[in-house]
């Protein structure tokens, strides 16, 4: 029974219960961060496509390039309007268009007529994940209390890098399925088809599960509807302090007598505030640390320097698991230890066995002039293990801290427009990232790999100077 005369409810164990139970704070976290999920699905269901739609479409490697990295530029399209979208109109309304596009974009893309067609779908599907991009860490943030942000905001990693796996598993059960991603399943459609429709069910799920979530309490606040605004806080976020003076505070630091617009961002600093220059900094050294050459170019790698396809695979598999449970250390050091020292750590690791790469590929030798190299059996053991403890340095730091600050490091009166512009920052630095690898690996493996571990090695010493940590803070608190 509630104590009337108290701002807390007291348990049968007479124990004050100032927060809502953490299974809830979990539930509306995981529901926002399916978005990520079907992210990471939807930019890795191509890789088991792109050889079957070659054959298809007869096209040329130039073409059916632009044709993947259509969601790139998509993604970058839809993370810069989610943000004014979802000031305007709310988190919930731009998730249930986020999912409505990822279903179009998934029926469309595996029912298309010609290689345009195709294009036009996936940009369809990249407009989805950008808005998901920015969507989920902002949300997830505003409707976390302050001491389970960190964990809660890396859910959204996870989401993505569960998504990647699911999508790889996919497309290898079904072109197993089919005796090769060309071969015809269900109603005469291709392996390759169903692969892409496979991502219209969760889809489908996200749509549905985000209408059965609450608004976000500071964009509530924002449109006025504070009665609405008092009632997520304190069944989702604290009863400490009382909802009314949360909400004082939520509404001094949005400063809501004025219209929030991109024009907030400008500062004295080439055009815009410091803080989002951070922002949008560290979405590129997240990108520019070459993560998406090890998921987007690791199987065709692998080959390229001897080993089997069927070994390629197995190592691009393990690879993704190993993604997977090194972001559970994040999620468990997070709000433990901090964000800046996982950065760090993580910054160093990622040199030390980028660098280790490039070692090894520029010392493997090189039977055929001009042709890769290859690694001797020393030598790609060493490769395959560098290999990892990068994705396992990136994935317990750079993978979901960033997603996490991004989505607290911006003060309300910014937020949405502050991570939209730094999410779109991230989706460029991808798409250069991903069209310049095959270049660079031309000049060498050795030099790819070297750029990206002093990009690792830049990260830390931006981290140093110009990260701040935000650990433990209530997002009203953030300058």
């Amino acid at each position: 029974m509630a104590n009337q005369g108290s701002g807390a409810r007291i348990n049968p164990a007479g124990v004050a219960e100032d927060a809502p139970p953490v299974g809830r704070i979990v539930l509306v976290a995981a529901t926002a961060a399916l978005g990520g999920f079907l992210f990471g699905f939807d930019t890795a269901v191509i890789n088991g496509a792109v050889g079957a739609i070659r054959d298809w479409s007869h096209v040329g490697d130039a073409l059916l390039g632009f044709s993947v990295a259509s969601a790139l530029l998509g993604s970058a399209v839809g993370a810069w309007f989610a943000g004014p979208l979802a000031n305007q109109y709310g988190r919930i309304p731009v998730m249930q268009v986020a999912a409505v596009l990822f279903f179009i974009s998934g029926i469309g893309a595996g029912l298309p007529w010609d290689i345009w067609s195709l294009t036009f779908f996936r940009l369809v599907g990249g407009l989805a994940v950008g808005a998901a991009s920015v969507i989920a860490p902002a949300y997830i943030a505003e409707v976390s209390p302050a001491e389970m942000r960190g964990r809660l905001g890396s859910l959204q990693q996870m989401a993505i890098v569960v998504g990647i796996f699911a999508a790889l598993l996919t497309d290898y059960a079904l072109a197993a399925a089919a005796g090769g991603a060309s071969g015809k399943l269900w109603f005469g459609l291709e392996a390759w088809r169903w692969m892409f429709i496979s991502e219209a069910l969760p889809a489908l799920i996200y749509g549905v599960f985000a209408g059965l979530i609450p608004e976000s309490p500071r964009y509530l606040v924002a449109k006025q509807r504070l009665k609405e605004a008092a009632h997520v806080l304190e069944r989702f976020v604290s009863r400490r302090p009382p909802p009314e003076v949360k909400i004082a505070e939520i509404q001094q630091s949005m400063q809501s007598e004025s219209v929030q617009s991109l024009n907030d961002l400008k500062g004295p600093f080439l055009g815009l505030l410091p803080v989002v220059w951070v922002g949008i900094l560290l979405s590129v050294f997240q990108q520019f640390v070459g993560i998406n050459v090890i998921f987007y170019y690791s199987s065709v790698l692998w080959q390229a320097v001897g080993f089997t396809e069927a070994n390629s695979l197995a190592i691009t598999v393990i690879t993704s698991v190993t993604n997977i449970l090194t972001t559970l250390i994040a999620i468990v050091l997070v709000d433990r230890i901090g964000r800046r020292p996982l950065l760090l750590v993580g910054s160093l690791g990622m040199a030390a066995s980028l660098g280790t790469m490039a070692y090894v590929f520029a010392a493997a030798p090189t039977p055929v002039a001009d042709a890769a190299p290859v690694l001797t059996d020393a030598q790609g053991i060493v490769a395959i293990i560098a290999a990892n403890l990068y994705v396992v340095f990136f994935g317990m730091s750079w993978g979901p801290v960033v997603w996490v600050l991004l989505g607290e490091m911006f003060n309300n009166r910014i937020r949405a427009y502050a991570l939209a512009v730094a999410a779109a920052a991230q989706w460029v630095a991808n798409f250069v990232v991903s069209q310049t690898f095959p270049a660079l690996a031309s000049a060498g493996l050795g030099f790819a790999y070297g750029i990206y571990a002093a990009m690792a090695l830049l990260s830390f010493v931006f981290v140093v100077r110009y990260v701040q940590e935000t650990r433990g803070r209530e997002l009203e608190d953030m300058a």
